[in-house]
């Protein structure tokens, strides 16, 4: 049982899950990139159940750790405090923000795996990549309700893809487990389940500064078990410069 969650990447996901985690009842270490002493507005705000730390210590920490940094910044995650951990990876490969990463223009592997390698003593688990942070926050509901959505988890580890189950329900969601880390691409982005099925549609004629208060301010849209399922199983794998085109035109 989940009883501390701890975060390496304290940004928008980082926040959201750090939130929610709270509201569950457990105890939350965030940690980032620039020091504990920056997250103190953060940590007043979440209240006594939430500390800072350095992005090993809160590796340590943790029954459960929560990777959420930029891509290009994998390789900075402390693999030997995280040795023998459960580790979800939020992660996205962004070309126009990680720069191009040779391995994944040429479909030769997924983002997760290359976590996967460079944490090779933790079990790697993909998750909560697939929705934007403030349906993340919003659309969170109690086991058992009506509009309760689910979110697709990836990995080769059987008891983490459980424990990382037991945690998505904790936080308010169902769990639809998509496959092994080779077919996490299946909830990237430009797929079928990624982002937008969580979203209403956008109304047509909004203005740039329009889109950003409709971002925050839209609610957000059930997404089953089923309907996961079937958006992940009709995936078509495609480069990522494919895949930005794809995101670009919706």
């Amino acid at each position: 049982m989940t009883k501390t969650l701890a975060l390496i990447g304290s940004g928008n996901i980082g926040s959201a899950l750090a939130r929610l985690a709270v509201g569950a009842g457990l105890n939350v270490v965030l940690s980032n990139s620039r020091g504990p002493e920056t997250l103190a507005d953060l940590v007043a705000e979440l209240g006594e159940q939430t500390r800072a730390a350095t992005p090993a210590e809160a590796a340590q920490a943790g029954d459960l750790v929560v990777a959420t940094v930029p891509l290009s910044k994998y390789e900075e995650l402390p693999a030997a405090a995280l040795a023998g951990k459960t580790v979800i990876d939020t992660m996205n490969y962004y070309p126009e923000r990680d720069d191009r990463i040779a391995e994944l223009d040429a479909g030769e592997q997924t983002s997760s795996a290359l976590v996967q390698r460079h944490l090779a003593d933790s079990r790697v688990v993909k998750a909560f990549n697939s929705i934007d942070f403030v349906r993340l926050f919003t659309a969170a509901r109690p086991a058992g309700s009506d509009d309760r959505s689910a979110l697709p988890i990836s990995g080769d580890d059987t008891a983490a893809k459980a424990q990382v189950a037991e945690l998505l329900d904790a936080l308010g969601y169902d769990a639809v487990d998509i496959g092994p880390l080779a077919d996490s691409w299946r909830s990237e982005p430009g797929t079928p389940v990624y982002v937008q099925p969580y979203l209403p549609a956008q109304p047509e004629g909004l203005t740039q500064e329009d889109m950003g208060r409709w971002f925050f301010e839209a609610p957000s849209v059930p997404v089953p078990a089923d309907k996961v399922k079937e958006l992940t199983d009709t995936a078509v794998r495609r480069s990522a410069a494919d895949a930005r085109q794809t995101l670009s035109r919706d």
